[in-house]
C-alpha cells in the first residue's frame, strides 16, 4: 500500500490536462497523439481537442495489478505513428518509468507528455504539469467514485 494518497477530480484532471495543452500547443504541430492506454486515454482526448488534433492512435501498456507494478508489456503497439517523429504521446503519470521508457524504445523520435510525473520518472517525460512524491499513489477519477468519508473526532486513532 502507497504511503500517500492524491485525489484527483474530473475538474483537476480537466484543467491539468488542458494545462498540459497549453505547454504542447507551441511545441506543435502534431502528426498526431499517441495515448498511452488507459491512464491516457482521457488526458489525450483533452489535448487532442485543445490542439485540434484529429489522428489518435493507442499504445496499450499493462503495468499494474492493483496497485503492485509488474514489468510493463505491450498488447497493441501504435502502428500508425511510425518511429515517432513529430508525434505526441500523451499518458496520465510517469511513476518508475518503466512504461514510459518502454513506450519510447518504440517511438524514440516522439515527445512524450504526462498530466503528473513522480520522481523516478520524471526524466523519461519530455513535458509534464505537476510532480508528486514517489511514495504517493494517485486515485484518478476514473478509479474512484464519491462516498462519505466520517469527521475526523469520529475515525479511530
Amino acid at each position: 500500500m502507497a504511503k500517500h494518497y492524491f485525489t484527483v477530480t474530473w475538474d483537476q484532471l480537466h484543467r491539468d490536462a488542458k494545462a498540459l495543452a497549453w505547454r504542447l500547443h507551441s511545441l506543435g504541430p502534431w502528426k498526431g497523439i499517441v495515448a498511452i492506454t488507459r491512464g491516457g486515454l482521457i488526458p489525450a482526448a483533452i489535448i487532442a481537442r485543445e490542439l485540434e488534433c484529429r489522428l489518435i492512435e493507442t499504445v496499450s501498456v499493462v503495468t499494474y495489478d492493483e496497485e503492485n507494478p509488474g514489468e510493463p508489456v505491450v498488447t497493441k503497439p501504435p502502428a500508425a505513428a511510425g518511429d515517432g517523429a513529430g508525434w505526441l504521446i500523451v499518458d496520465d503519470l510517469v511513476d518508475s518509468g518503466a512504461t514510459a521508457r518502454l513506450v519510447r524504445g518504440l517511438l524514440p523520435k516522439a515527445h512524450l507528455a504526462t498530466v503528473y510525473a513522480k520522481e523516478a520518472g520524471k526524466p523519461m517525460a519530455d513535458t509534464f504539469i505537476t510532480e508528486v512524491s514517489q511514495d504517493t499513489w494517485i486515485l484518478f477519477p476514473w478509479d474512484t467514485e464519491p462516498q462519505f468519508v466520517a469527521p475526523l473526532a469520529r475515525r479511530p486513532a
